[in-house]
């Protein structure tokens, strides 16, 4: 892309004094012709509707009282050890994972996106990103953990650094400030971008360390830190499905780009990245507990894998059809007076149209 190309898809190229009103026709997710800075008249309902639903689930962390979890841990037999040992890798990984997610975001994602409605929702994502990693910043400072031991685990614990390592390869050229969409190997290594931080991270590595912490939830432990991922679940499931629409309507806007032969590449992306996740739930979990194991999570991961392989177009890879863990539905339901904890009144409105599986 040029010079002149990419400052007109960023939105801040001179501006055209000649230049027609927009048409919706013009508007696209890459390469567009329309005026990215003119959010009207939209093309995307479906985008502008997730931005909606996310400004109505805005909460903060702080919000939520510690006081019983940090008693909990500090009790010489509040937690077993191998809970703690979860606790903490589970931690580990979100809290550098929130930010990796959120320096793609701007850093990549947002540079390539030629649409001003999805990039209303892409700003209100880069803040929610914000609000997690605050999430745990604020976990660590509630219950004394060592600062650089959890937010460093990503270089130091072998099935986290994995993961991570993995899912920086997909951006390494989308980092380089010339880098610009207009050919059909950009336009393909843009949208394996998508796949490997929508679909991959958001929407299956999360998935253990959501069902590892509502368990201890669900068993009165640990209950300010699982309300807090209970609303972070609820955050991703809209990034997720954003994602996912995202993905679909460019392969409708240049299905060139969908060939036999990528198709076949995201099936291996997608296998690999079940394997490195079924890795984590057993170093996180290497005896069973809480009703889970980590033969039961590597069941729900194959059952998630062939879920979002179907919801991007694909056949399934596993064949697993049945869902180990059906009760991760009712974190999803926020329609009550109280949360799913029960920990303290609230409000908020549920997402429309969220996916939880």
């Amino acid at each position: 892309m040029t010079n002149l190309a990419t400052a007109a898809a960023s939105g801040l190229g001179s501006i055209d004094r000649t230049g027609a009103r927009v048409s919706v026709d013009d508007k696209a997710m890459i390469n567009a012709r329309a005026d990215v800075n003119q959010l009207l008249p939209l093309k995307y309902h479906w985008a502008w509707e997730k931005y909606l639903s996310a400004c109505s689930n805005h909460w903060m962390p702080t919000e939520v009282a510690m006081q019983a979890d940090i008693a909990l841990w500090k009790s010489a037999d509040g937690l077993t050890e191998d809970e703690r040992r979860m606790v903490k890798r589970n931690l580990g990984f979100f809290a550098t994972a929130e930010s990796l997610v959120a320096n793609n975001l701007v850093l990549a994602v947002y540079r390539q996106i030629t649409n001003p409605e999805c990039r209303q929702y892409l700003l209100r994502q880069a803040f929610e990103e914000a609000v997690h990693t605050h999430t745990f910043q604020y976990i660590c400072e509630s219950l004394g953990l060592v600062e650089g031991e959890l937010f460093n685990m990503y270089r130091e614990v072998p099935s986290i650094s994995d993961k991570d390592a993995w899912a920086l390869r997909y951006t390494r050229n989308l980092e380089d400030p010339d880098f610009g969409t207009g050919t059909p190997e950009a336009d393909q290594n843009f949208l394996r971008d998508l796949i490997a931080f929508y679909v991959v991270f958001e929407g299956m590595w999360f998935y253990t360390g959501f069902a590892q912490i509502l368990s201890l939830g669900r068993r009165n432990k640990m209950v300010g830190i699982a309300e807090q991922y209970q609303y972070i679940l609820r955050d991703e499931s809209i990034h997720l499905n954003f994602g996912i629409d995202c993905i679909n309507q460019i392969k409708l806007e240049n299905p060139h780009l969908w060939t036999p032969e990528f198709q076949q590449e995201v099936r291996g992306m997608l296998t690999e990245a079940c394997a490195l996740e079924v890795a984590y739930a057993r170093d996180t979990m290497p005896r069973g507990m809480l009703g889970l194991s980590a033969g039961l999570c590597e069941q729900y991961l194959r059952f998630i894998t062939d879920r979002r392989a179907q919801q991007i177009g694909l056949a399934p890879i596993f064949g697993e059809e049945e869902n180990p863990f059906p009760w991760m539905s009712e974190a999803m339901d926020l329609k009550k007076e109280k949360n799913f904890f029960e920990t303290r009144v609230v409000d908020y409105q549920s997402g429309a149209s969220l996916d939880w599986d």
